[in-house]
């Protein structure tokens, strides 16, 4: 027990002593015969026990592990309250002479008084944890557990970090660790449980029954058909199974949360009665004003009781609010948890339903209106309640003339309901051009690079802002709507008040409108229109999170992939020998369309190596996916044995350390690590990178090279050891040699992984002698399987194959060797030398081995570096970053960015719009104050003369008040539009102009981020802010004018007031706005590792690592609700605290009307005091206001940012601009060129010095970084020179537009990257081409049987990133994008990876044929298909090193000659 509870504990006991010593001695007085008044007894007695029952509380709340207890804290001050009445008649009794006094009763209660006293004050203070509670091992935890009652009331507890914010900006590190009951760990899984369950109750059907009649027929014998329809018509019965509801999200919402909410419906409920308090003690006053006989001790009493009522108030609300964040923030969390969980599970077909946009969006947008939707929510019954006590009060004040305005207020609901639904319409539009833009911009983005290299910027610029367009013309319709509601919201108070007062005048000619009537009326007229102008708000919050809901309910209940479809056994317990076991198994990507694979049957023995080989599209990959769950299985049986590690064709990166990308998860061990990454050849590329293994490595890898993305991708399996390992054709991406290498090393019979299961789909002929099994597939079945020897001797599909390819090779490889190639079959000396590899000596097999790992690393004694070693030597100081995160500005936002936002809306407009906001609060406080004199008008004969110039002075008043309400309304949405539309031109325009450094080093969670967030900040925010800042402001000045109208001696007060009320909002703003910025820029890792995980969800599926990915997602919104809730309390600190500097103004202005009674009229008093209860919320609602001012025009500033970054060239250039035809001839010529890819990086290019003549084809080779494709950067100058320079055609590249330079070559770029859009819009984006020439140019690219075949035709809608088309068959549309813009310089970079041989071949030919009188630089990773080049040009570390011929630089034995003999071409 800690001393201040055992202090408490001792007074406690001592109370009860003392009050049952007063009982005992009534007792003994009785006893002595004095008669005793049974007050005496009683009184004693219950205090006693209550005392000893606060006594054991106090004890049971420290059992709990209560620190600090509201309970006993308003126990302690409402006994002192009481004791103090007795106490004041007890000194005044004794004061009086003749008084007689019971000594012993005056010092007991003497005593009691005091004790109760050294309670309360005890009652203050917080205690400390109890031993026995679980310590919190928290660096740095959140103070508000251990914070005393009053400080948790007040929210005292923050004041801490609002005084660090205010010195110096706050940083991530000063955040204090969320409460355990907000945490993801504890919010999620709830959620998730409970939503579990709704799915299962609203699943549960009975049994279907439908016995089909016809087999049953057959079955039976002619006779018994009768019994038949008996047993038909009862199946039916059973058959109609109740209606399936759709499970109810919102249920599920409320159970997860609504035990913690409901406790916010008692605070509103006691704030809501307390409102009412305010205008009753008003009618008071002014009576007592009125009443001149009245004694002063009333009139300070009533203002005392208005100033407690006022900050009881305050409180309360306070505590109301912070429940509801507190549940939104709880509530957006869940939400997120649950969408990151249900993404990892959801199928393909369902995947393809929501794109990666509209999910992100799920979980930005759509949880932040739960979020929204948590503070409103409980006016739905609070509004109605207020309004209908309000018209109750007014009734008692004005009679039935309140019906008129009643009258008013109903014809407004159905207008407004009109507009609500009008409002969601709009919204709904909105919201889906918004997904499209998004998912556009997305898109944009992630192919930057293919849309610099083709120059298509324009065209996709013309497409963002066709839907920007649509996007515009919904905001100015909901424009519109808006100042229509503002305008009948603003007014409706007022026309209230009009129509009540001018009936009641009206009615009868002794109904005086006098200022208790007059502004008891008003001021509930003030009341009433919080909950008037709010209800609006919180249907269409409403309505938004119904349309969300639904959103989030539709994901959440998409169908989930059947993790049973796959059995996956432990190796232990499972017998039998085959690993991989496939009895009739079809499978289709999509329930409801035809089966991918069909009746596919076959079994792996453990150990074994299978290939998989077959034509583009035949159903390789999806044989894999189908392996790994990817897919629906419809029928048959799959088992696998054992761990899965899968290799995807398209390697998935983190953007993370390159160390973290392979071990995955997984501990380090330096050894096996060493050795895996010496087998998947990524020493020298460790080597290259600056930080050596602990480099970064960016989103989707965007600073690796395909072939490193793909070594590292195989690494991480390798690294993992399973037991199954399916490779979706990983050698394609790397160089020839490497490819050798890492079958060697890995994959092959003898590499790291040769007792594992291995399932290859490959393209490459070569290794195929060297595998166990081997499978063909052709159009989703398989054709045919077997070892390589039965395959040939079969003499099949395979053989045939075969023999073209292998004889080719050989060919082309003895051609050019000029070495004759040994006679015979084709098939011979392939099966010789594939022969000699396998039955060779082991010494011999070694010594290759070697040689060729020692070719790329220098030397042998290289390979027993460790892990450490890896990196470079400054390494470990300081890791290389290469992402930029979010950066968050800090101090004050700059008045230069509200000056840019006026500019774009239009200085004339804004001005306009200011001086509107003027009239409306002038004709406003002139309509109070005139209604103030009419009530001060004399009454003569019991009516009051001018009524009528009175009444039409008032109206006339109201009238223009409404007029310049819509004025401003109007300008400021226009406005806002005006400015939104200039600013995201701005922002896309400087995006697109961006060069391509810029994207690697910006996540393009960032980028989307300003498009979304940002964007959808300026457009639909910022100008309701404006409305709401300017409004509230006005009516704070016009309040504070008012009061010093009636009492100038407030002029004493207000000032300091002021001062105080300053301080508090700039010390505020100062750390709000840092919270904010801190809050926004921990949400963007959130969405980056969002989108990396949907991208690589196959990936992390067949490792199984969700649980780690799920971990991770939860971390991290855990760190952006860390910065979000002190910004919650924060608002609630200074709430509290401003609302009290309103108070005081309240308690001055009703001070004074006091003091200054004799002199003031009563309709002035009425009409300060009215104005100063208003003003308290106004001033709360001001800060609110300028803070989200503050807060929301930072979105401006974050826009505007990426307009002061660097920009590439200009894309148009009029005086140099080369002639139309240019260029004629082709001839390329690079003069002393270098290239560095950032000013402080190294030269990736030294000094190039080459020429390549009109129509030459040029193959460049080298080994992975040796700069082959930061040649084909520099000559689309997507990096510019850092010295040389390259001529085209007489023309220095460097000195024409962009544009000019990138329409007239053409790239086939390594990785196919296609649009979602139509396929036509793929080929043509500018819609320059007829289609005959489309048709002809899909002809040349083999892709006219395919096309020809789709339901659509041209017009087929490529899905995001192309995910409909094979990757095969993306890079054949790659090649017809080439052939229909037929420049005289051609490039192609390894374009062929990705496809089969024989799809190769094709590809080789037509480039052959059609570009034969065209330059092609061909950048090749098979040697094979530059042999026949007129020359070839070797680099190496960024220098030349051979040119020539193929033939001459093979006799010339160098570097070629060795990469030519690791592919086996020589």
């Amino acid at each position: 027990m800690t001393h201040l509870n055992k202090a408490k504990t001792a007074l406690g006991s001592l109370l009860w002593v003392i009050c049952w010593a007063d009982l005992f001695y009534s007792l003994w007085e009785r006893s002595q015969g004095q008669p005793v008044p049974p007050v005496l007894l009683v009184s004693p007695t219950l205090l006693g026990i209550t005392m000893l029952l606060a006594t054991f509380l106090i004890q049971l709340e420290r059992r709990k592990g209560v620190q600090s207890s509201g309970i006993m804290l308003t126990f302690w001050l409402i006994a002192l309250l009481c004791a103090l009445v007795i106490f004041r008649s007890r000194v005044t009794t004794a004061l009086k002479e003749s008084a007689k006094v019971s000594l012993f009763r005056d010092i007991t209660f003497y005593l009691y008084f005091f004790l109760v006293l050294i309670q309360l004050v005890l009652a203050c203070f917080s205690d400390r944890l109890p031993l026995f509670s679980e310590t919190i091992n928290d660096p740095n935890p959140c103070p508000e557990s251990g914070a005393s009652f009053l400080s948790r009331i007040t929210f005292w507890w923050i004041t801490g970090l609002m005084v660090q914010g205010y010195r110096q900006p706050l940083e991530g590190g000063d955040l204090w660790s969320l409460n355990k009951e907000d945490t993801s760990e504890q919010v999620v899984p709830v959620l998730v449980r409970n939503w579990k369950k709704e799915c299962a109750k609203c699943r549960k059907h009975p049994v279907k029954m439908v016995y089909s009649s016809s087999s049953k027929d057959a079955a039976k014998p002619e006779g018994s058909s009768k019994v038949d329809v008996h047993e038909e018509a009862e199946s039916l019965i059973v058959k109609s199974p109740p209606r399936e509801r759709d499970p109810s999200l919102f249920k599920v919402l409320y159970k997860t949360f609504g035990p913690y909410f409901l406790m916010s419906f008692l605070f509103k409920a006691l704030h809501d009665l307390m409102m009412f308090a305010g205008p009753e003690i008003l009618k008071l006053l002014i009576n007592f004003v009125n009443d001149k006989k009245a004694p002063d001790w009333q009139g300070y009493f009533y203002t005392a009781l208005l100033f407690v009522t006022a900050c009881l108030q305050t409180l309360v609300l306070h505590q109301y609010f912070h429940i509801c964040f507190v549940s939104g923030m709880r509530i957006k969390t869940a939400v997120i948890g649950a969408v990151y969980r249900k993404a990892l599970v959801i199928t393909n077909s369902a995947r393809k339903s929501s794109t990666v946009g509209e999910i992100v969006n799920l979980m930005s947008v759509d949880a932040q209106r739960f979020m929204d939707l948590a503070t409103y929510i409980n006016m739905i019954w609070s509004a109605p309640l207020q309004v209908i006590l309000a018209l109750y009060l007014l009734w008692l004040n004005l009679g039935p003339s309140v019906l008129a305005g009643v009258a008013v207020m109903i014809l407004m609901v159905p207008f407004n309901a009109v507009m609500a639904m009008k409002t969601k319409t709009y919204q709904v539009a909105h919201m889906k051009s918004k997904d499209n833009r998004i998912r556009l911009m997305n898109e944009i983005l992630n192919g930057i690079k293919v849309l610099k290299l083709y120059a298509w910027e324009l065209a996709f610029k013309d497409k963002v802002m066709a839907i920007r367009q649509e996007e515009l013309k919904v905001l100015k319709k909901s424009a519109y709507l808006a100042a229509v509601g503002t305008f009948t919201w603003v007014c409706t108070p007022f026309l209230v008040a009009l129509s009540t007062f001018a009936v009641y005048v009206t009615i009868d000619k002794n109904n005086v409108l006098d200022a208790q009537r007059a502004f008891v009326s008003l001021a509930l007229f003030n009341i009433l229109r919080f909950p008037l102008n709010i209800l609006p708000m919180v249907i269409s919050s409403i309505v938004q999170a119904s349309v969300s809901l639904k959103r989030l309910r539709t994901f959440l209940s998409h169908e989930e992939l059947e993790p049973g479809s796959i059995e996956r056994q432990p190796v232990k317990d499972a017998g039998g020998t085959n690993s991989v076991t496939v009895k009739n198994a079809t499978f289709t990507w999509a329930r409801g369309e035809a089966p991918t694979l069909n009746g596919i049957t076959f079994s792996v023995p453990e150990g074994a190596l299978v290939a998989v080989v077959g034509q583009v599209g035949c159903g390789k990959s999806s044989l894999l996916s189908a392996f790994l769950g990817e897919m629906d299985k419809l029928e048959g049986h799959v088992t696998l044995k054992g761990s899965v590690a899968y290799v995807p064709q398209q390697a998935w990166i983190q953007n993370d350390s390159l160390r973290e990308n392979i071990l995955f998860g997984h501990q380090l061990q330096e050894q096996h690590y060493k050795s895996v990454v010496e087998a998947c050849a990524l020493l020298p590329d460790l080597e290259i990178l600056p930080s050596g293994d602990r480099t970064e490595i960016g989103e989707k890898g965007v600073n690796l090279s395909g072939g490193q993305k793909q070594r590292v991708s195989l690494a991480r399996a390798v690294y993992c050891d399973s037991d199954i390992y399916l490779f979706d054709d990983p050698l394609s991406a790397v160089d020839a040699h490497v490819g050798k290498h890492i079958f060697e090393n890995v994959i092959g019979p003898k590499g790291m992984l040769k007792n594992k299961t291995r399932i290859l789909v490959t393209h490459g002929i070569s290794y195929l002698p060297q595998v166990d099994v081997i499978v063909v597939m052709t159009g989703g079945k398989i054709s045919e399987m077997g070892s390589y020897q039965e395959l040939l001797a079969r003499d099949g599909a395979f053989a045939e194959f075969l023999r073209t390819y292998a004889s080719m090779e050989q060919e082309q490889a003895s051609e050019d060797d000029g070495v004759t190639g040994i006679s015979g079959p084709g098939k011979e000396p392939k099966q010789m030398e594939n022969g000699m590899l396998v039955t060779d000596t082991t010494g011999r097999q070694l010594q290759r081995q070697l040689s060729s790992s020692s070719s790329y690393s220098g030397d042998a004694s290289k390979h027993h570096t460790s892990a450490t070693e890896l990196q470079k030597p400054g390494a470990q100081e300081e890791s290389w970053k290469l992402m930029e995160a979010d950066k968050a500005q800090t101090g004050q936002v700059q008045l230069s960015v509200y000056w840019d936002y006026m500019k774009a809306i239009g200085l004339f407009l804004s001005f306009l719009s200011i001086f509107l906001f003027l009239c409306n609060h002038v004709s406003s406080l002139a309509s109070n104050y005139w209604l103030s004199l009419w009530t001060d008008d004399r009454v003569v004969n019991g009516t009051q003369e001018h009524t009528n110039v009175r009444l039409g002075v008032y109206g006339a008043l109201g009238i223009s008040q409404g007029v310049a309400v819509f004025g401003y309304s109007m300008t400021v949405s226009i406005g806002g539009i005006f400015a939104s539309r200039r600013l995201h031109l701005d922002l896309l325009h400087n995006v697109l102009r961006s060069p391509m450094s810029f994207f690697e080093r910006t996540p393009s969670g960032n980028l989307v981020n300003r498009f979304s967030k940002e964007l959808d900040t300026v457009d639909s925010m910022i100008p309701q802010v404006i409305k709401m800042f300017m409004g509230s402001l006005f009516t704070v000045l016009g309040s504070c004018i008012l009061i010093l109208l009636a009492t100038p001696i407030a002029a004493v007060v207000i000032p300091p007031l002021g001062l105080i009320y300053f301080f508090v909002q700039r010390f505020y703003v100062a750390s709000s706005r840092q919270l904010k910025r801190l809050e926004s820029v921990s949400r963007s890792p959130v969405y980056s590792h969002f989108n990396e995980t949907l991208l690589g969800v196959s990936v992390i599926r067949a490792f199984e690592e969700q649980e780690r990915f799920i971990h991770q997602s939860d971390l991290k919104v855990d760190e952006n609700q860390k910065a979000y809730y002190p910004s919650i309390v924060a608002n609630r600190w200074l709430a509290v605290r401003l609302e009290c500097v309103g108070n005081c103004i309240v308690l001055f202005a009703a001070l004074f009307a006091v003091i200054s009674r004799n002199s003031l009229s009563a309709g002035l008093v009425g009409l300060s005091v009215s104005y100063s209860l208003q003003i308290t919320s106004y001033l709360n609602w001001l800060v609110r206001m300028s803070s989200e001012m503050e807060t929301n025009i930072v979105a401006v500033e974050r826009l505007k940012e990426y307009s002061e970054t660097e920009k590439e060239a200009p894309w148009q250039i009029q005086e140099t601009a080369p002639p139309s035809t240019w260029p004629q001839v082709g001839q390329v010529e690079f003069r002393d060129y270098s290239l560095r890819y950032r000013e402080d990086l190294d030269l990736v290019l030294k000094h190039i010095n080459f020429t390549i003549e009109g129509g030459e084809k040029v193959g460049i080779v080298g080994r992975t970084g040796a700069g082959k494709s930061s040649l084909t950067l520099g000559l689309f100058r997507m990096n510019e020179s850092s010295g040389g320079e390259i001529v085209v055609d007489g023309i220095n590249i460097a000195k024409i537009g962009l544009h000019n330079l990138r329409f007239k070559i053409t790239i086939i770029p390594q990785d196919p990257v296609l649009f979602s859009g139509s396929l036509r819009m793929n080929l043509d984006p500018f819609a320059q081409y007829s289609d005959d020439e489309v048709w002809t140019a899909l002809e040349l690219a083999h892709l006219k049987g395919f096309v020809s075949g789709l339901p659509d035709k041209l017009n087929h809608e490529c899905a995001e990133g192309g995910e409909n088309l094979s990757i095969g068959q993306r890079q054949l549309v790659c090649l017809a994008r080439a052939l229909l813009r037929k420049t005289k310089i051609l490039v192609l970079d390894e374009a062929t990876a990705a496809v089969d041989l024989e799809t190769d071949d094709l590809i080789q030919s037509t480039i052959r044929t059609q570009f034969e009188d065209c330059t092609v630089l061909t950048i090749a990773h098979r040697l094979n298909t530059i042999m026949d080049y007129t020359r070839v040009i070797v680099l190496d570390k960024g220098e030349i090193r051979e040119c020539g011929t193929p033939s001459d630089l093979l006799q010339q034995r160098g570097l070629f000659y060795s990469m030519a003999r690791d592919a086996g071409l020589v």
